[in-house]
């Protein structure tokens, strides 16, 4: 059993969400039940929906819609600067910074808006960023069949910037290099070259 299909199984309700909020605001110190707080849980929960919405999609589903009319388009598709908003499953607080993703089509390509959906995806779940690199580049090319795919990921973690050892100019850089990213020193060099191009 997947990890997503256990949440999905013993997701607690809405109003259970609702009173864990209200416990941690007690534990904080403060009284869940003042005129600032009132509607809190129920502000924590809506913006949860949003956080984590990841876990409601099918990464295969979005890519399933490909195109095979390229005009035998076999150079490399990248998609530069998305960004990344996920959480860190250690301590529930953002991971903040970009993505690149790109491959190289193997007779077919996918809308480019998909490899945005990708990120989001997978960054709309409890994460960590190297398993976030893994997914999205695994899931790329499990559904694509592509002849490489190359994900690298730039982001800054707030349980290093604001609490613990307070960090705050650290980012940390992942990255996942399949097929010929991974065997071919000059692709692999000619895609870090592009994602770190301003032009």
């Amino acid at each position: 059993m997947k990890k997503s299909e256990k949440i999905i199984n013993f997701r607690p309700s809405r109003e259970q969400a609702m009173e864990a909020v209200k416990t941690l605001l007690a534990y904080t110190g403060d009284d869940p039940s003042r005129e600032g707080l009132v509607d809190t849980p129920k502000r924590v929960i809506k913006a949860y929906d949003e956080f984590f919405a990841g876990y409601k999609e099918d990464p295969v589903e979005v890519l399933s819609r490909t195109f095979e009319q390229v005009e035998g388009y076999d150079e490399m598709v990248i998609v530069k600067g998305i960004r990344v908003e996920s959480h860190c499953e250690h301590h529930m607080v953002p991971i903040i910074g970009v993505a690149h993703v790109g491959y190289i089509p193997n007779k077919k390509v996918v809308g480019i808006s998909k490899l945005a959906r990708m990120v989001d995806l997978f960054g709309k779940r409890l994460q960590t960023q190297e398993t976030m690199t893994a997914q999205i580049a695994d899931t790329i090319e499990k559904v694509l069949n592509p002849k490489g795919v190359a994900v690298v990921i730039d982001a800054a973690h707030m349980c290093m910037t604001t609490r613990g050892i307070h960090k705050t100019e650290t980012s940390t850089v992942t990255s996942r290099m399949l097929g010929t990213f991974r065997k071919n020193a000059n692709t692999r060099s000619e895609f870090m070259n592009l994602i770190s191009s301003d032009n």
